[in-house]
């Protein structure tokens, strides 16, 4: 099981198997989301954008510039309303 040692500055350096687990390198962003007392699942945030493919579905119907325009507009004001 690898594991690794936390340095006086609070950090730690992953073993090489995990990294290569998680498919992250230099520079990547990883987050910890607690399961429980103790207990964290590491996710790498950074993606290929191109995995995101599929995940939206497509609207039933086309959608026109003109009304996403309208709808970035609508949600611009209803954001600036709510901040005052």
């Amino acid at each position: 099981m690898p594991s690794a040692t936390l340095t006086n500055k609070d950090q730690i350096t992953l073993p090489k198997s995990v990294r290569d687990g998680l498919g992250v390198d230099t520079g990547d962003r990883l987050e910890f989301v607690e399961l429980g007392k103790g207990i964290y699942h590491i996710v790498a945030v950074t993606r290929d954008i191109r995995e995101l493919k599929g995940s939206i579905p497509k609207p039933s119907t086309p959608i026109s510039v003109k009304d996403m325009r309208n709808a970035v507009r609508q949600h611009a004001a209803r954001r600036n309303a709510a901040r005052g």
